[in-house]
């Protein structure tokens, strides 16, 4: 986190001067773990089986918040009875299809209270159901896009609240973590069982009614193939210790860029518009009452969706959106599969794909296997890119590694290249939205220099050109252009003034003025809002993001920084910092409780933070048989977005991967997996090209784990950081750490070259040899590690190879996102050059066993 995130570390640091105790587990000795009070090397992608021994830790310590667990989350809840776990089936849990690679997740489902409810709700779930755009659903990756109140439950179902009934998700629990022991964390992770022991003690010491504890994370969870799963692990093990929805604990997903919060809300993905409401399927929503219905009603907030659907849809196409015309629902595209960025390159190379945007990214050296990147640029008619720098996706068709090797011919590149400069942060005005859900406003400090321009510009003036080409044009297929609300002012340079943006984003209503919370959208069309979780952003006219009050002038909660969806909330989930009869579970821990005697005795919650509860809800409120939406959340149910109230340590549907998480090697890895027979997440999302072979796991040809990782001083791919002197003279050259163990191993010299090879690609570094990167014992044997940071391409002051080349596209089955870790062969001296360097990759081929006729079968699935 001091690597990569150094501004927001400020605060860990502030934290540990109070007396806070920081742990950093990482496989590298970091920045991070030199001011940490305990550094844990772990092996690279064995995540889930340590922190699952943290599970079992609590559960077999009776360590768990006991009053908050039975209250909070759906530890009460009996399973189906057709359940199987991963300990009856061997690493697999109960519905798995081999044939697709996909789990039906219907024996996952709770049980429910009564038949009549089975009669009521007969439906099964659409996202998963037997309905011809079930195979669909998957391939959309369904699992993301179920929205902000996750996948809904047909019911709230049974509940044994002693947690004794064998089929309760608690006793499901115990059971399925409790071969992740401490021992098996030393086989699978290299972690030692005196470092768990204090690291778990530690942990459960300082979570309860007095202590929480906080979990940061970053791409060193995400970018694997079980990277959702990861994510889990730790949510459980936070809702077990009473850590979520307090001050103090929570998980943080740090963002690594300005605004990944934000390009995540007001969504560049192709699963999810904005406010997380799902992208219509072309098989499964031709109306709107379809695309709304699976959520529609169900209890929580989410059960409004179509106020937040059909504002949506007011802000697109204004008064051409009527209901008599389903609020041009229409008019929105439909996805009819995968269509993420990897399955597009795919879709490049194989001349489907005729035409690329990339807009602030590099992918040819910050996406995985950049060859693959670089051959489908080359078959596109035509590229359009907007950056800063002359980066190495705008110049691949000249000077790319393919180039050098023969592999790819400049005058055979068919690709017509369109370089558009782009303004800096500096240079615009807008928001950024970070890591905590923070909006953040800054004005622009400068004009952009020359022909460079706004994202906003960009994309405005490019639609108004369009449309008037369009102007006229009577044929159907052109309406949604024509009829889009753009009427954006704009400044003396054409310039779109970004407040008005935000304005629309926030939401207006049927006098135009700004809407100040989503609880006021409306599903009759008389409200419109860009993105509902924004909504209040602008409230009474006011630009709320722009507000810069510093700490000393407010409350410790600082709610006058900055805006914070929704509704300006700090603390998500922040009913559960109050025990079930409305009391704080502590005085030191004190955050949001209910005032009997507020509001002229009806009674409201009260506290620093807005409450995310409906305000005048007392504790021992029983919603009414058949209440809908948010007039059926409980009194004591605080996970008011989810459809049944609580926090989920078991997922009766909404997970690709499996209701609970299971540990599973990376589809390269050179060790068997101990925990199960089966060696790789059955699930995960393969790329089959023969640009993709994938190593042969526990090959002793490709022996070592190497991952990748960012430094302090480059950014990402490089683009804005390699073409500055200073950050340049900072970290001149690209380079690799490896232990002294594996340099004695492979007679490697501290700072000589040295050339790491896959079966996808060969690069060329510096070594750096160093105990920062530590010899893991697994069992009887050692593994070792090699970390690369990746920022470095053939552009700029400081040029070498990228890492990126070398790492396979295996994909995580609920997000999409590749896995970064793999295994490599690392050799002294520099790489060969031009054809060489194909015939050496390929020669490791050969010897590995490779089978380039299935070269996506180089894992082993056990």
């Amino acid at each position: 986190m001091a690597e990569a995130h150094p501004v927001g570390f400020q605060w860990v640091m502030e934290a540990k001067r109070r007396g806070a105790t920081i742990i950093h587990v990482d496989p590298r000795f970091t920045r991070t773990s030199a001011v940490s009070d305990v550094h844990v090397p772990i092996r690279a992608g064995s995540d889930i089986a340590w922190l699952g021994a943290l599970v079992n830790y609590v559960l077999s310590n009776d360590l768990d918040f006991r009053e908050y667990v039975v209250a909070y989350t759906n530890a009460a809840n009996i399973i189906e009875g057709r359940f199987q776990d991963t300990e009856d089936l061997d690493g697999l849990f109960s519905g798995f299809d081999p044939e697709t690679g996909h789990y039906d997740p219907t024996s996952w489902a709770y049980q429910p209270d009564s038949a009549q409810q089975v009669e009521d709700d007969a439906e099964r779930d659409r996202a998963y159901g037997d309905t011809p755009g079930s195979q669909e659903s998957h391939q959309s990756a369904r699992s993301e896009s179920h929205g902000s109140g996750g996948a809904p439950v047909r019911w709230k179902g049974r509940r044994d609240e002693t947690l004794q009934d064998p089929s309760c998700v608690f006793q499901i629990l115990k059971r399925h973590f409790a071969r992740y022991t401490p021992e098996m964390v030393q086989e699978v992770c290299g972690i030692g069982p005196e470092q768990f022991q204090r690291v778990a003690e530690a942990l459960t010491r300082n979570s309860g009614r007095d202590r929480t504890t906080a979990f940061c994370y970053a791409v060193g969870w995400t970018h694997h193939s079980t990277g959702a799963q990861m994510i889990r692990t730790a949510s459980i093990l936070q809702l077990l210790l009473g850590n979520i929805g307090r001050p103090g604990g929570g998980i943080m997903a740090l963002r690594g860029h300005a605004s990944i919060q934000g390009s995540t809300d007001i969504p560049t993905l192709f699963n999810i518009l904005p406010g997380y409401l799902p992208m219509p399927t072309a098989s499964q929503h031709q109306s709107l009452d379809e695309w709304v219905r699976d959520d529609e009603g169900k209890a929580g907030f989410w059960g409004n969706v179509r106020s937040y659907a059909v504002s949506l849809l007011k802000s697109y196409w204004g008064d051409a959106a009527t209901p008599e015309n389903d609020f041009c629902f229409d008019y929105l595209p439909r996805i009819t599969g995968d269509h993420s960025t990897y399955t597009t390159v795919k879709s490049m190379i194989e001349g489907s794909c005729k035409g690329y945007f990339v807009v602030g990214e590099n992918p040819t050296v910050g996406s995985s296997n950049g060859k693959m990147q670089r051959l489908g640029l080359a078959n596109l008619d035509w590229l359009v890119v907007r950056d800063l720098q002359m980066i190495e996706t705008a110049t691949f068709w000249k000077d790319s590694p393919e180039i050098e090797t023969g592999e790819l011919v400049t005058e055979e590149i068919g690709t017509e290249v369109f370089f558009l400069p782009a303004a800096t942060h500096v240079e615009k005005s807008g928001s950024f939205t970070q890591t905590q859900r923070m909006l953040q406003w800054r004005d622009k400090a400068v004009d952009p220099p020359g022909d460079a321009r706004s994202e906003l510009q960009f994309y405005y003036d490019l639609g108004q050109r369009i449309r008037r080409k369009l102007a006229g044009s009577t044929d159907e297929m052109d309406r949604p252009l024509l009829d889009l609300a753009w009427d954006y002012p704009t400044d003396d340079e054409g310039d779109p003034e970004g407040e008005a943006v935000l304005k629309e984003i926030n939401g207006t209503g049927p006098d135009g003025a700004a809407l100040a919370s989503y609880t006021e959208l409306k599903d009759d069309g008389s409200t419109a809002c860009g993105c509902w979780i924004y909504c209040g952003v602008y409230a009474d006219e006011v630009n709320l993001a722009r507000r810069r009050k510093p700490h000393w002038d407010q409350d410790w909660v600082a709610s006058e920084w900055g805006w914070v969806w929704p509704a300006n909330r700090r603390q998500l989930y922040n009913r559960a910092s109050a025990a079930p009869d409305g009391s704080p579970w502590s005085e030191r821990k004190a955050y949001i409780q209910w005032d009997a005697d507020a509001d002229d005795g009806k009674g409201k919650w009260v506290g620093p933070d807005v409450p995310d509860f409906i305000a005048d809800r007392a504790p021992d409120y029983v919603p009414p048989e058949g209440a809908k939406g948010p007039d059926a959340i409980g009194g004591q149910d605080p996970f008011i977005m989810q459809t049944d109230g609580k926090g989920w340590l078991f997922a009766p549907l909404g997970v690709a991967d499996g209701p609970m998480p299971a540990h599973y090697e990376p589809p390269e890895s050179p060790v068997r997996n101990p925990l199960y027979g089966q060696q790789n997440n059955p699930s995960r999302r393969k790329v089959d090209h023969p640009a993709n072979p994938i190593n042969p796991s526990f090959s002793e040809i490709f022996p070592y784990v190497f991952t990748t990782y960012r430094l302090t001083e480059h950014h990402t791919a490089g683009g804005m950081s390699r073409t500055l002197p200073y950050l340049t003279e900072l970290q001149p050259e690209p380079f690799c750490e490896v232990s002294p163990r594996l340099a004695a191993e492979r007679g490697l010299t501290h700072g000589d070259w040295v050339t790491i090879v896959t079966a996808r690609a060969a690069i060329e570094a510096k070594v750096l040899v160093t105990d920062r990167m530590r010899s893991l014992r697994l069992g009887d044997r050692f593994v070792e590690q090699v970390g690369l940071p990746y920022h470095w391409g053939g552009n700029g002051l400081t040029t070498g190879d990228s890492p990126n080349d070398l790492v396979n596209l295996t994909l995580d089955p609920n997000v999409y996102i590749q896995d970064k870790v793999g295994t490599c062969d690392i050799r002294p001296g520099r790489r060969p050059r031009g054809p060489e360097l194909t015939a050496y990759v390929e020669a490791y081929r050969r010897r590995a066993g490779v089978d380039m006729a299935h070269p996506e079968d180089g894992g082993a699935d056990g």
